[in-house]
């Protein structure tokens, strides 16, 4: 059985439904019937040359149509690649930056709310192709690579604040 809500919805990318690529014409749902007169059946299909004139134009048009699909994605495919890449925020890093590491297989443990990152680290060396080494005091020196750091955002002086106790107010 077909699948005639996937077939029949107009899809943003190629500009058309599926079944119109394929078929070149409208779906047209089970429930929908028509009937023809036998006559009428013959008078259309009489003429063999025309009728082969008539599927030869038919097959054009779906080539047509496949060809406006195929440039209706490409557009759809550069336009949701400029967005991406325009929020895309560089991560140039500099040897002795400070840095936060992504650590991926926390994701397996329980706690959402359990931080993934781990640090910070200073990085000792860049290298090419995304490659950093990073320093670490307890360890020594690892290579990871740049996508799983992120800048850490540390101030060296942390500012003068008045604290306030949250107990009992003073007896009069």
């Amino acid at each position: 059985m077909m699948l005639y809500g996937h077939t029949t919805a107009f899809k943003t990318p190629l500009g058309t439904t599926p079944f119109h690529l394929v078929y070149g014409k409208a779906c047209h749902l089970p429930v929908e019937l028509e009937y023809k007169a036998a006559w009428a059946i013959k008078e259309l299909n009489f003429n063999l040359k025309t009728a082969g004139e008539r599927r030869l134009i038919q097959l054009n048009e779906l080539d047509e149509i496949r060809h406006l699909a195929y440039e209706n994605s490409k557009i759809y495919k550069e336009r949701t690649k400029a967005f991406h890449d325009r929020k895309i925020i560089p991560k140039n890093f500099a040897p002795n930056d400070q840095v936060l590491l992504f650590n991926s297989r926390l994701k397996l443990f329980p706690g959402k709310l359990r931080s993934r990152w781990s640090g910070p680290f200073r990085i000792k060396e860049v290298r090419p192709y995304g490659a950093v080494v990073l320093w670490d005091p307890m360890g020594g020196d690892f290579t990871v690579n740049g996508q799983r750091l992120k800048p850490y955002l540390a101030s060296t002086t942390i500012p003068q604040e008045t604290t306030l106790a949250l107990g009992d107010p003073p007896d009069p």
